[in-house]
C-alpha cells in the first residue's frame, strides 16, 4: 500500500480481480467482455485522472527515480546521472503542478457541461499515488470510475504500464472486487490534442519567418523507447512496422499538423528524444540533437521543435528540449523555437471531456473523431498488445489478457 510522502508504491499484482464471466479486468459489464469499442452508455460516478508524477524537492528526486526504475536494479549512483536535471530545477519536476491545474480544468468544463462526475488524481510514481485516489474515490462511494491517461499514444510506457499500475493499485488497496475501472482511448488524433500543436506549429513558423529564418525544418519530438517495445505497441495484427503503433501514430500526426497549417512544403521529420537504456540496446532513432546538428548541411537556417509526444512541460521538455536541444541548435547557428504543448489549452480540455461523454453515451464508433486513418483508437486494449519484453505481460486493466 502506498504511503504519502514516502516515496513508496504499491508492489505488482499478483493478479486482477475478474467479474463473474468477464475477460476483461476491472471492467464496467459493458466492457467486461472486451469490444474493440463500447457502444452502449455507461453509468461512471467519477473521473481518475491517472499521471506519472514527479518529485517536488531535493529530498524526492533519488526515491522517485527509485520508484520510476523499480525492478531494474539501477544503482542509486546511476540515478545521480539523471537526476541532475531534476536538481537544476530545485528538484521539482512541474508534472504534478501541470496535473494540478488539468484536474481544474476538467472539473470546470465538466460542470460547465452539466455532468456531475468528481475528478480524483492519481500518479504512477510520487503523490498523490493511484491507490490514495481510488481510496478516496471508494470512501466518498464511487464505484465506477473511468480512467484518463495522462499520456496519448500506444506503448508499454505510455499505455500498458499506466493499466498495470492501475491494478496494482487496486490489489494493494483491496479494492479489486470493489471498483470497476474502464479507459478512454488513446487521443493521439484527437481533435482536442491536435488542434493545440496546429496552433503551435502555425506559431512558431510565423515567429522563424519574423527572425528571418527562410529555409525552415519542422523537428516533431518525442521520447524515445526501445525498438522492442516499440515493434510491440499496439496490436500486433495491425502491422505497423518496425516502429509499431507508437511511431506510426506520431508520424499520422505530425502529417495532419502540417497539412492543416498549410505547410506541405516545409520539410519536417520525426525525432525521438530522452533515450536512457545502454549503448547496447536499440531505440528508436534519430535522437533530436543529432537531427539539429544535420539540418545546416541541409541548407536549413531554422528548426521549429514540436514536443509533439507530451501533454505538458514536464521534465524532458523543459531540460532535454529547452536545454540540450536549443543549446545544438545555437551551436549550429540556427535560429530555433521550442513550441507548446497542449497543457490546458481549452481544445485540450474539451476533447478529454468528449472523450468521456463517448463512454457516458456509448457513441457509435462511426460517429467518434479522429484526425487519422489510425483512428479511433480502442476502447479496450487488444489482447497481447504493448508487451514489455524485459517484464513479460502482468495483470491490468482496461484490456484482454495478457
Amino acid at each position: 500500500m502506498s504511503i504519502p510522502g514516502t516515496g513508496i508504491k504499491p508492489p505488482p499484482a499478483t493478479g486482477a480481480y475478474l467479474a463473474p464471466g468477464a475477460l476483461v479486468a476491472a471492467a464496467s459489464p459493458a466492457a467486461q467482455q472486451g469490444p474493440e469499442y463500447v457502444s452502449e452508455p455507461v453509468g461512471y460516478d467519477a473521473i481518475l485522472l491517472a499521471g506519472f508524477g514527479g518529485p517536488e524537492g531535493q529530498d524526492d528526486v533519488i526515491p522517485f527515480l527509485r520508484n520510476v526504475t523499480a525492478g531494474r536494479g539501477i544503482p542509486d549512483e546511476r540515478l545521480e546521472e539523471v537526476a541532475h536535471h531534476y536538481r537544476h530545477f530545485g528538484g521539482v519536476s512541474p508534472i504534478n503542478e501541470h496535473n494540478r491545474q488539468l484536474r481544474a480544468a476538467l472539473a470546470a468544463e465538466l460542470t460547465a457541461r452539466g455532468i456531475d462526475l468528481p475528478v480524483y488524481w492519481g500518479n504512477r510514481n510520487w503523490d498523490p499515488y493511484l491507490p490514495d485516489a481510488l481510496r478516496e474515490a471508494h470512501a466518498a462511494g464511487h464505484r465506477r470510475l473511468l480512467a484518463i491517461a495522462t499520456s496519448a499514444y500506444s506503448s508499454y510506457s505510455s499505455c500498458r504500464q499506466y493499466r498495470e499500475d492501475i491494478a496494482d493499485a487496486l490489489e494493494a488497496t483491496g479494492l479489486g472486487g470493489e471498483l470497476e475501472v474502464d479507459k478512454v482511448r488513446q487521443f493521439f488524433d484527437h481533435p482536442g490534442f491536435v488542434t493545440p500543436f496546429c496552433d503551435a506549429v502555425a506559431s512558431g513558423l510565423a515567429q522563424l519567418r519574423e527572425q528571418g529564418a527562410g529555409n525552415v525544418e519542422v523537428l516533431f519530438a518525442t521520447h524515445s523507447i526501445p525498438t522492442a517495445d516499440a515493434q510491440r505497441s499496439g496490436p500486433a495484427h495491425l502491422g505497423l512496422g518496425e516502429g509499431g503503433a507508437y511511431a506510426a501514430q506520431h508520424q499520422a500526426v505530425a502529417e495532419v499538423v502540417m497539412e492543416a497549417v498549410g505547410a506541405q512544403d516545409v520539410p519536417w521529420q520525426l525525432v525521438y528524444q530522452s533515450r536512457s537504456g545502454p549503448p547496447s540496446q536499440p531505440w528508436l532513432e534519430p535522437d533530436v540533437n543529432d537531427a539539429i546538428a544535420a539540418l545546416p548541411g541541409d541548407g536549413r537556417d531554422g528548426v521549429v521543435i514540436v514536443p509533439l509526444g507530451f501533454l505538458s512541460d514536464h521534465m524532458e521538455v523543459l531540460w532535454d528540449l529547452d536545454n540540450e536541444a536549443m543549446e545544438t541548435a545555437g551551436e549550429h547557428g540556427l535560429a530555433a523555437v521550442r513550441v507548446a504543448t497542449p497543457g490546458v489549452h481549452p481544445a485540450f480540455v474539451a476533447g478529454l471531456v468528449d472523450l468521456v461523454v463517448e463512454r457516458l453515451q456509448g457513441t457509435p464508433v462511426e460517429q467518434r473523431p479522429a484526425k487519422t486513418a489510425l483512428g479511433p483508437w480502442y476502447d479496450v486494449c487488444r489482447p497481447g498488445c504493448c508487451e514489455n519484453v524485459r517484464r513479460g505481460f502482468r495483470p491490468a486493466v482496461a484490456g484482454l489478457q495478457p
